[in-house]
């Protein structure tokens, strides 16, 4: 009776899983990928770049003995985003997961930024997610269950000087998550956000040595450092899995405490 109704660890356990990864051949959303195919799932990485994506899958299968397969796609482009959700469905025969990670990021005063910088940051990072969601859901309803984890940010929480493309449209998503929560609970579909603080990804590696991030990135965290790559797949791993059966419209930072204070 213990085992039964209380599974403790086999709860995140991906196996007969099936995931999709936007922007998963790098940074955050290839270390979320590695952490869904080590945990038994069968994942589609999706970038623009095709290349790139053959050679994370094939790190993927090698390093986990895993089905990861790669598609290239605009996640901005509705009918590239539609047939990346279509092309799912038929390899893997169901559509459980959908991670949104691809994003970008365009920085500097706002008088200096273009209307052009500002809406392809929000293209990508708002529409996308919009696009991909709306793609999965109905794949989600057929099968009457479903798993949405979008990427976040701090930045979608506290605001940064010189970051306005970029906090509003994280923002957005921290927005869309709990909206989107609300709309597909009863579809059993759960929808909730991982926001990130400060990781050495390639997105931030440009700024890692200024003066600001050491005082007002790092040094606004608590502890004082970057997040590691690998301190991302937890939290991807537990919201895909049966652990998190109870969460849907949350908010799950992984920040260092950057919002803690």
């Amino acid at each position: 009776m213990i085992k039964n109704d209380l599974p403790g660890i086999s709860q995140f356990n991906l196996s007969g899983k099936s995931a999709i990864v936007t922007g998963g051949t790098k940074g955050l959303g290839f270390a979320m990928a590695a952490g869904l195919a080590s945990a038994g799932a069968k994942v589609m990485l999706v970038s623009r770049n095709g290349a790139e994506g053959i050679i994370a899958a094939e790190q993927l299968s090698e390093a986990f003995e895993a089905t990861v397969i790669s598609f290239a796609a605009d996640i901005t482009e509705e009918l590239q985003v539609t047939h990346m959700a279509e092309v799912a469905k038929e390899i893997f025969g169901k559509i459980d997961i959908l991670v949104n990670s691809a994003g970008v990021n365009i920085r500097g005063p706002i008088e200096e930024l273009t209307h052009n910088d500002f809406s392809k940051v929000m293209n990508v990072n708002v529409n996308g997610t919009w696009l991909a969601s709306r793609a999965v859901v109905p794949f989600m309803k057929e099968a009457g269950s479903g798993r949405i984890i979008n990427l976040g940010s701090a930045l979608g929480l506290i605001g940064l000087a010189n970051r306005t493309p970029y906090t509003a449209s994280k923002g957005a998503v921290v927005q869309m998550t709990r909206t989107l929560a609300l709309e597909l609970a009863p579809f059993n579909i759960l929808v909730n956000i991982i926001c990130p603080g400060p990781f050495l990804t390639e997105m931030n590696i440009p700024i890692a040595d200024t003066e600001e991030t050491k005082t007002k990135i790092l040094g606004a965290t608590a502890l004082k450092r970057w997040g590691q790559l690998k301190e991302i797949q937890g939290a991807a791993i537990f919201l895909a899995s049966d652990a998190s059966a109870y969460m849907t419209g949350s908010v799950l930072s992984v920040d260092g405490g950057w919002t803690a204070g």
